[in-house]
């Protein structure tokens, strides 16, 4: 098994991640200042650089005023939507 960091899902999760922040209103440095990071760091977590785990990953949900039910629901439905696109442009 490869690492999750270099799968496809781990990027639809960054992308959701970046558009959760981006619907809060949010910038990298707001959630940085949010989190006592830098915005290099913040950077770096949505650039996949720097892996996240699921305790930061709790911590980036409170910072954007999300639910971390709410962001892993959105997380499944994008990977399940990348799936599809996938199968539907090799038929």
């Amino acid at each position: 098994m490869k690492k999750t960091i270099y799968t496809t899902q781990y990027r639809v999760m960054l992308r959701v991640l970046r558009e959760t922040r981006e619907r809060a209103g949010l910038t990298q440095v707001d959630i940085a200042l949010k989190l006592n990071v830098t915005q290099v760091f913040v950077s770096k977590c949505e650039g996949g650089q720097r892996r996240l785990d699921i305790i930061e990953l709790l911590a980036w949900c409170a910072a954007m005023g999300a639910t971390t039910t709410t962001f892993l629901t959105e997380v499944e439905l994008a990977i399940a939507a990348s799936h599809d696109d996938i199968h539907t442009s090799v038929d």
